[in-house]
C-alpha cells in the first residue's frame, strides 16, 4: 500500500432515498464499475438496529463495508466520522454511505458538518433515488401522509435526483418541479455518467438545506414498524437458498396483506454453504426482485437474515413474523428478532446554512 494512496482524501458519496428506492443496488453496481477502473471503494450502511441485509450483501459482493447502527447518520454522526476514519486503513478512494431510508434533513445534519468540521474526506453532492413505481402512489389522494411527508422532504434537499429502474420503467411519470435523470443499476444504464458527475468536484454540495418541523418528522418515522430478524435453520430435507427464501417471503407477504398491513420494504438473504439468494419486495403482492446464486445446490443448513419495514404497530408486525418463523420446516436456532418504531430523531449537529 503506497503512501500516495494513504494520503488521498476519499470521496464520501451519500446515496439517499426512500425505502426500496434501490440505494444498495446502485452502490453495488457503482462499486463494481469503479473496481474495473482500479478505484478502491468501501461502503457504510446505516440502520436503526443491527443485522442488516444490505451489509451482508455488500460483503458477499466483496466490498469492504461497515455499519452505523442504533440510529440514523444524523443521530450517530460521531459514529459515522469514526467509521470513515477506520476505513482509511483500507485506503479507499470512494466511500459510499447509505442512510436509513426514512431519514431526511441530511444536508444540515450530515453533509454540512462533514464539509465544515471533518478534514479526512471530500464530500460529494447528495444523491437521492426515487423508485418510479412510488411516484404516482406518492402523489395520490389515498397515500399515507407520513410516508408522503418523508418522501417529499428527501426530494427537497437533493443535489441530484435519480429515477431508478429505468430498464423496467422507461416512461415513468415525472415529478412536478423536480429535475431527474433516469438510471438502472441492474442494466448499468447511466451509472458511469452519474459517477463521473458526483466525483468531478465541480458540483455544489448541500445546496438544498431543509426547513423541517422535527415533531412532524418524528411522527412520520414513528408510523413505521422496524423489524430485523436473523436465524439458523436445519431442514429435514435439503433445499436450495431460493427454495428456502421463496416460501417464507410469500408467506410473510400473504400474512401482512391479510392483516391490511402495507409493506414499505421487505428484504431477506438466505445463505447456505452452496450459495446465497437475496429477495426483496417494495409493496404487498409485488413480484420480488432477486439477486445472488439462483442455481445454488440444495443444503440442509441455512442462515436467514430479514429486514422488514411496514406501516403498522411493532406488536402487530412482530406477531405475524413470529407466526411465520414458527411454521418453518426445520429446527431453528440462534434466533434474534428486534421490532420497534424508530425513536424521535435527535441530530448531534445541525448546520442548516453553509458559511
Amino acid at each position: 500500500m503506497s503512501q500516495h494512496r494513504i494520503s488521498i482524501k476519499p470521496w464520501v458519496v451519500l446515496v439517499g432515498g426512500f425505502l426500496g428506492a434501490g440505494k444498495t443496488t446502485l452502490i453495488l453496481e457503482a462499486a463494481r464499475m469503479l473496481k474495473a477502473r482500479n478505484i478502491r471503494c468501501a461502503a457504510i450502511l446505516n440502520d436503526q438496529s443491527e443485522e442488516l441485509v444490505d451489509t451482508l450483501q455488500a460483503e458477499l459482493r466483496g466490498i469492504a463495508s461497515r455499519e452505523v447502527t442504533g440510529g440514523c447518520f444524523c443521530c450517530r454522526l460521531s459514529d459515522l466520522r469514526s467509521t470513515i476514519a477506520d476505513l482509511l486503513n483500507y485506503a479507499p478512494e470512494v466511500i459510499f454511505a447509505e442512510p436509513v431510508g426514512s431519514c431526511t434533513d441530511l444536508v444540515a445534519t450530515v453533509l454540512n458538518p462533514l464539509l465544515q468540521e471533518f478534514e479526512l474526506c471530500r464530500v460529494a453532492p447528495f444523491t437521492v433515488l426515487v423508485d418510479p413505481k412510488r411516484v404516482e402512489a406518492m402523489q395520490g389522494l389515498d397515500i399515507d401522509s407520513d410516508m408522503q411527508f418523508l418522501w417529499r422532504k428527501q426530494l427537497q434537499e437533493a443535489d441530484i435526483v435519480c429515477m431508478t429502474k429505468a430498464d423496467i420503467y422507461p416512461s415513468a411519470m415525472q415529478i412536478p418541479g423536480v429535475r431527474t435523470r433516469r438510471i438502472s443499476a441492474r442494466a448499468g444504464q447511466g451509472i458511469a455518467e452519474w459517477l463521473d458527475e458526483v466525483l468531478s468536484g465541480t458540483l455544489t454540495v448541500g445546496s438544498q438545506s431543509l426547513d423541517i418541523d422535527y415533531e412532524r418528522y418524528a411522527q412520520a418515522e414513528a408510523a413505521l414498524a422496524w423489524l430485523n430478524l436473523s436465524l439458523k435453520i436445519t431442514l429435514p430435507a435439503a433445499a436450495s437458498p431460493a427454495m428456502m427464501a421463496g416460501p417464507l417471503l410469500d408467506g410473510i407477504d400473504h400474512a401482512l396483506t391479510s392483516a391490511n398491513i402495507p409493506i414499505v420494504h421487505l428484504k431477506m438473504i438466505a445463505r447456505a454453504s452452496t450459495g446465497w439468494i437475496k429477495a426483496a419486495l417494495c409493496a404487498n403482492g409485488d413480484e420480488p426482485t432477486v439477486d445472488g446464486d439462483l442455481d445454488a445446490s440444495p443444503d440442509i443448513h441455512h442462515e436467514l437474515l430479514l429486514n422488514l419495514r411496514a406501516a403498522a404497530s411493532p406488536e402487530q408486525v412482530r406477531a405475524i413474523i413470529e407466526e411465520q418463523v414458527a411454521v418453518l420446516p426445520g429446527e431453528v436456532s440462534e434466533l434474534k428478532l428486534a421490532c420497534f418504531s424508530p425513536a424521535a430523531p435527535k441530530p448531534e449537529r445541525r448546520i442548516p446554512v453553509l458559511s
